[in-house]
């Protein structure tokens, strides 16, 4: 834990730079993939020190974020797996090395992609749900490329917009709430659409 605590700090201390922006892009970029640390702190800071900007943030982020995607999906897709269909030494690395990414967990978003398709991809998305085990396992099991990014727009979109929205409209105020409820909220929402769409489903 205090090595995943001095990374948030070096992450938030790009806000407090020229290169915030850009280590913005960088970091969303790199958390779709392998990077612990979330995007949404360091977006949450430079918009609370540009109020102005904050949707360009968010572009910044979604852009960063949705490409990175593509990288976790070609991640899984050409070197996850050995020439004899086990594990290779990159997802050897993976699951020995990435917090929250675990053999078991891989197996069961296989179970949830079978299910959920579109929904599970918007799901990690938008909720704080490890997203980069989501890319990689949607390349190691060929998840349709199109559904995939698709959703990971839409998704990572909005979550994004919404931070910037209410660093835009409320301010610094706002970040406390952000912090302590956000991805509940977040999820909550989440359950709520999907739960919806079922209900519809089993009504008609």
């Amino acid at each position: 834990m205090k090595i995943l605590r001095k990374i948030y700090d070096w992450v938030l201390h790009w806000a407090d730079t020229p290169y915030g922006p850009i280590a913005l892009f960088i970091l969303a970029f790199a958390e779709a993939s392998f990077f612990p640390i979330p995007p949404d702190a360091l977006l949450i800071a430079l918009a609370l020190g540009a109020r102005s900007k904050s949707f360009k943030f968010a572009i910044n982020t979604t852009i960063g974020s949705a490409t990175g995607a593509l990288l976790g999906y070609a991640i899984g897709y050409f070197i996850w797996w050995g020439f004899d269909g086990s594990f290779s030494v990159v997802a050897l690395f993976f699951f020995d090395n990435i917090p929250g990414f675990t053999q078991d967990i891989f197996y069961n978003v296989q179970n949830l992609y079978d299910e959920w398709n579109f929904w599970i991809i918007f799901t990690a998305g938008f909720t704080p749900i490890p997203y980069k085990v989501f890319t990689i396992s949607a390349g190691a099991f060929e998840i349709n490329l199109a559904m995939f990014v698709i959703a990971s727009v839409i998704s990572r979109a909005a979550r994004f917009f919404l931070v910037a929205y209410l660093i835009w409209r409320f301010g610094s105020q706002i970040k406390s709430f952000i912090d302590k409820y956000f991805n509940m909220l977040a999820i909550l929402f989440t359950v709520l659409l999907i739960g919806g769409f079922v209900l519809v489903k089993y009504l008609l």
